[in-house]
């Protein structure tokens, strides 16, 4: 593997970062959060599943996150007629060399905006589950594989709406994280006005960043170091969800290891080289919610799997943090956390 200088990616990552940020909430006014989320799974190469009504800036800031970095970017437009073969691609014969020539789809990108996922039949919505997962798509027996960095950040309307198709579980689970990006404040709404009332500014967005630079910090997040008892923190939190009362179908294993790889991102993000419980907790209902199926009686209790992981974050005892010793991505072993008791959130 590539090894880099270990400061110099610490101050790289924090500094192409920070350009990237700047370039998206240039066009999503008031929401920083979602913007530090959405680069989060980026670099921990997650994919980001953003769900929310109709003209609140879904697509907006996935075509924001994809402009500011110099990469390959396609557009799907998820609807009901929508075929497999136009995401995957497709073999046509060749009639003048004799032999069956492949034709990519839209997913071969390192960035796929996948706008209104959820408009498209199940058999359509399908043929993403393994280019989410391996990175790769086999098409007629032959595996291709997907340009790195890959990411897919997919939008979709609440289930309720008309016209939509619930997304799968087993879809859904390859989501890292899902987020909501909700109405924006009356101040940042003015400001919308002001900015986006003439032209829309992704016409003016120049990329910041370059994709072999994104790999390199890809690289650097991998080196974070997780002590063992945040590892346990962090299995502890996604076990709970598959015995809670609540709850019909708790997180995957995948789940554990989307929740991990986030907090090392979050971690470098914040300019450490190791990550702590509070990474954790900040991350477990955007990575963990859109997991989780409630019972039937939570239902009729209006209980949500964010409320659902929200207790569980408050009943599960949290591990005392102590920086480890050793450097950027050292081999050298953490010392262990003392444990303490549950404290409460909020």
């Amino acid at each position: 593997m590539t090894t880099y200088d270990d400061r110099a990616s610490l101050t790289d990552l924090t500094s192409t970062v920070e350009r990237v940020r700047s370039s998206v909430e240039a066009v999503i006014e008031g929401k920083p959060e979602v913007v530090r989320l959405s680069l989060t799974v980026l670099l921990a190469e997650g994919h980001l599943l953003i769900e929310d009504v109709p003209g609140v800036g879904k697509t907006m800031l996935a075509k924001a996150l994809a402009r500011s970095i110099d990469c390959s970017v396609r557009r799907i437009q998820f609807t009901p007629d929508l075929l497999p073969s136009d995401i995957t691609g497709v073999s046509i014969w060749d009639q003048q060399r004799k032999e069956f020539e492949f034709k990519p789809g839209a997913i071969f990108s390192q960035i796929v905006i996948g706008d209104e996922i959820n408009r498209a039949s199940p058999k359509t919505q399908s043929a993403l589950l393994e280019s989410l997962e391996e990175r790769q798509v086999t098409i007629d027996g032959h595996t291709y594989e997907l340009p790195h960095p890959f990411m897919v950040v997919a939008t979709q309307n609440p289930v309720e709406m008309e016209g939509t198709y619930p997304l799968p579980e087993a879809q859904r689970d390859r989501f890292m994280a899902r987020v909501s990006v909700g109405y924006p404040s009356p101040e940042a709404e003015l400001q919308m006005l002001d900015v986006h009332g003439g032209v829309s500014p992704l016409e003016d967005m120049q990329p910041v960043a370059h994709a072999h630079d994104i790999v390199k910090l890809i690289e650097a997040v991998r080196g974070v170091h997780v002590a063992e008892t945040v590892r346990r923190y962090a299995v502890d939190l996604v076990g709970a969800t598959r015995t809670h009362p609540d709850l019909r179908l708790g997180a995957s294993p995948r789940a554990t290891l989307h929740l991990l790889r986030a907090a090392k991102a979050t971690a470098a993000l914040s300019g450490r080289e190791y990550a702590l419980p509070d990474d954790i907790q900040s991350l477990a209902v955007a990575v963990l919610a859109h997991r989780l199926l409630p019972t039937a009686q939570a239902q009729l209790n209006r209980r949500t799997p964010e409320q659902v992981v929200q207790e569980i974050l408050q009943r599960t005892p949290v591990p005392q943090a102590a920086p480890p010793q050793g450097g950027f991505g050292s081999a050298r072993p953490a010392p262990a956390y003392p444990q303490q008791p549950p404290r409460r959130l909020g």
